[in-house]
Formats: structure tokens, sequence, C-alpha cells
């Protein structure tokens, strides 16, 4: 339970800043500040339009992997370039959420 209370001083944009940042990590102004002082990991809340970009890009990287799966034993080259562009799609998703 936290009892203590710490006042320090900031600039007016320090303070827009530091509500704006926790904000976008989806905490109050005081825990945002606490977890900085821990040194703690703080991530950005994904917004609606980036998770339904994301589901999207899995949808693609799963498509792309069934179409070289079926084109394996027919056209092996075409297989592998489908196979390439699957796995830039999944490094990208590794980028996102790692």
């Amino acid at each position: 339970m936290k009892r203590v209370l710490i006042k320090f001083r900031c600039s007016v944009y320090e303070k827009k800043l530091l509500q704006v940042k926790a904000k976008a990590a989806g905490l109050s102004l005081s825990a945002f500040c606490r977890k900085c002082l821990m040194d703690q990991q703080i991530t950005e809340r994904m917004s609606e339009e980036h998770i339904t970009t994301y589901k999207m890009l899995v949808k693609y990287h799963n498509n792309f992997k069934r179409i070289g799966n079926m084109y394996k034993k027919g056209n092996p080259k075409l297989s592998e370039e489908v196979n390439l562009v699957a796995e830039e799609i999944k490094k990208h998703l590794k980028s996102i959420i790692p």
C-alpha cells in the first residue's frame, strides 16, 4: 500500500510529455514514473488499429505458408519464393511483439 507522497518540479512541457507517454503505456502518471525509476520495462499498449493490422499480417503469413506448401512438389522455385515472403512477414510480426 502506497502512503508516502513525493513531489518534484518539472516544466509544463515535461509534464505533458510524461502524461502522453503514461497514457500510451496504459498507466497512471505515478505508476509510469515509478516504473521508469525502477528501470522496469514499459510497453506501449497497442491501439485497435494496430491489433487489426497485426491480425491481418498473421493471416497473410499463414496464407503464404499454405500457398508455399501447396506448390512444393509442382513448382519448387515458386514455393521457395513464397516461403521467403512468409518469413519476411514473420520477422515483422516478431519485431512488433517480441
